[in-house]
């Protein structure tokens, strides 16, 4: 079944770095996109990034673009997502997701997901 191990959160300063990483397993992982979203308690849930299959493109939602990159490595089957120049408001839990094909979907459609790893970006 598939498996999806998020790790890397913890508490960083704004303006400061932080690298999660999603191990995954119970499928055939270069064969499928990967994303990353998150959530606020009582807030929806955010799509954040994702990349095709081979790594051949990679996307952001407004609000990290410039500041955070994704990034994959099919041979350990895991996938990153490293941020910089965080603010307050990327405080969340972070989430890694199984997207249904090879490219870009929407949201709802990524049915596989993560238990999460918290990111807390405060002074």
């Amino acid at each position: 079944q598939v498996q999806l191990v998020e790790s890397g959160g913890g508490l960083a300063q704004p303006g400061g770095s932080l690298k999660l990483t999603c191990a995954a397993s119970g499928f055939t992982f270069s064969n499928y996109a990967m994303n990353w979203g998150r959530q606020v308690p009582g807030k929806a849930f955010e799509w954040v990034s994702g990349i095709e299959d081979d790594g051949s493109d990679t996307y952001y939602a407004d609000s990290v673009k410039g500041r955070f990159t994704i990034s994959r490595d099919n041979a350990k089957n895991t996938v990153s997502l490293q941020m910089s120049s965080l603010k307050p408001e990327d405080t969340a839990r972070y989430y890694c997701g199984k997207g249904p094909g090879t490219s870009r979907s929407t949201l709802l459609e990524i049915t596989n997901w993560g238990q999460g790893t918290q990111v807390t970006v405060s002074s």
